[in-house]
């Protein structure tokens, strides 16, 4: 069973997030005198009971030093329902935001639309998403943290409209309460769908995060996309490439065990990691890696094909290049750079990828990847193979590691094809200019970095991600 976080108050929320003595509200008193004296005898009892006189806080203050904005659901204010006074307060809140250039933390507790006010409170969502829209268009970072319960317009509008979404333990996140679809149906809504770690497992939300850890990965996550960039603290590979291997002893190389991945490239070369799953759209593939990154300095969006997450029976499908181009979209709205890194045997080959859509997301990548309006460099890693690889390929920079490759098919494939037999794959390896070294040579990777027999994954990840942040830092001086 899973354990639920004990229930945290906006007022609660403030103490635990924000920096001792720094919130400042931006409320203002609310008139009730417009309603119906039964109305504002609830609206009365619910103030007296919560000790707030509105289901929505909203201010700013700071997080380890660093300002932002807030909105605050109270649950204890009408079970955190929002009418058109609450909606004007976040709307309010998120336009002066977007005026002082802050970042939006937003933390939901709700049942949804105020049954009380009806379609005239209902219609306000639209609101709060275009002023939500506004500010991201801006290039400002909107983080959403979802409580026990999130239902209804909430999360349809504001609740899930995030760069960054993460959720309490255990909590209950939907569209539809429960208690409305039993009444309806006549039947219990199944058990175990509307939970945060649900939606975290099937790419709706990016993470569950305990209450204590909430602060660090607020101040995280406003650090990766807001801080610039920092000095370089790891030591470049120079010096000219030669030829040390054949391209299929290159290929087995890459192929074996404890090669170094992307995950390595995230733990070893990056300062600091917020990691993101999912579409947001309710896809998940383990083969790609999305995470805003610091590396070697650098703050960057970070997509990456995972080589330990991908097995004959485990291929990378389109839901995974769906999920690199959830990165490219936030890169390009950020306006950080994107690092794409390569690593793959190839994409998904089945009629369930056929159904997906596979050969419209490489296409959509490679067009996305070609088309970016931040500075950009694609990192072949490893193995390269096929349109899976191609499809994080295009970029103002590739860096490749020496033994990288990168190929239509894999050398056995373009051997069956040729020969009728997998015999002549290392040979159609050399015939087919495969290696990070030939690729090099005729112009399609422009920066190699050397190989040494006493690497380990610690210390070439090290490496490149050094070479992808002198790359950037380069890229970004030219803007």
């Amino acid at each position: 069973m899973i354990e639920r976080s004990p229930h945290l108050s906006a007022h609660d929320l403030l103490d635990l997030v924000l920096d001792a003595g720094s919130f400042e509200s931006w409320d203002e008193p609310v008139d009730i005198s417009g309603h119906t004296e039964e109305y504002r005898a609830a609206l009365r009892a619910a103030t007296e009971r919560s000790g707030v006189d509105e289901s929505v806080l909203t201010g700013r203050g700071l997080v380890r030093g660093r300002p932002v904005a807030v909105l605050l659901n109270e649950f204890g204010f009408l079970a955190g329902s929002i009418g058109a006074a609450a909606a004007a307060r976040i709307v309010s809140a998120v336009r002066r935001a977007t005026a002082e250039g802050l970042p939006v933390l937003a933390s939901t507790a709700s049942g949804g639309t105020r049954m009380q006010e009806g379609t005239p409170a209902f219609v306000h969502m639209v609101d709060i998403s275009r002023a939500i829209m506004d500010h991201r268009a801006a290039g400002l970072p909107y983080l959403v943290h979802l409580r026990h319960p999130t239902t209804g317009g909430v999360f349809a509008s504001w609740g899930s409209l995030g760069h960054v979404t993460v959720a309490e333990p255990g909590a209950l996140i939907g569209f539809l309460g429960p208690k409305v679809y039993e009444l309806l149906e006549g039947k219990p809504f199944p058990a175990g769908i509307q939970v945060s770690e649900n939606l975290a497992h099937r790419g709706i939300i990016d993470a569950v995060v305990l209450h204590d850890e909430l602060p660090s990965v607020v101040d995280r996550a406003i650090g990766l996309l807001r801080d610039p960039v920092s000095e370089s603290t790891r030591e470049r590979r120079t010096g000219t490439v030669g030829r040390r291997a054949t391209a299929w002893e290159s290929i087995e190389l890459t192929r074996a065990d404890g090669r170094l991945g992307a995950r390595d490239v995230l733990r070893h070369g990056s300062d600091a990691t917020v990691r993101l799953q999912g579409t947001d759209e309710g896809e998940r593939d383990s083969a790609m890696l999305v995470a805003f990154a610091r590396l070697d300095g650098v703050p960057c969006v970070v997509v990456g094909q995972d080589r330990t997450k991908q097995t004959p029976t485990s291929p990378m499908g389109p839901a995974a290049l769906r999920e690199a181009r959830r990165g490219m979209r936030l890169a390009d709205e950020l306006g950080l750079p994107l690092v794409s890194i390569i690593d793959t045997p190839g994409a998904e080959l089945s009629p369930e990828a056929e159904q997906g859509a596979v050969a419209g997301e490489i296409a959509r990548c490679i067009s996305s990847m070609a088309t970016m309006d931040v500075p950009t460099v694609s990192v072949l890693l490893g193995q390269g193979c096929g349109g899976g690889a191609l499809a994080l390929l295009p970029a103002d920079v590739v860096v490749a590691t020496e033994h990288a490759w990168l190929s239509p098919l894999p050398p056995e494939g373009a051997s069956a094809i040729v020969h009728g037999d997998v015999e002549h794959a290392p040979e159609m390896a050399e015939q087919q200019q495969v290696s990070a070294i030939d690729l090099h040579a005729i112009g399609t990777v422009h920066h190699l970095v050397p190989e040494t027999d006493e690497d380990t994954p610690e210390s070439l990840a090290r490496a490149v991600a050094a070479e992808v942040a002198h790359r950037l830092r380069g890229l970004l001086a030219d803007r």
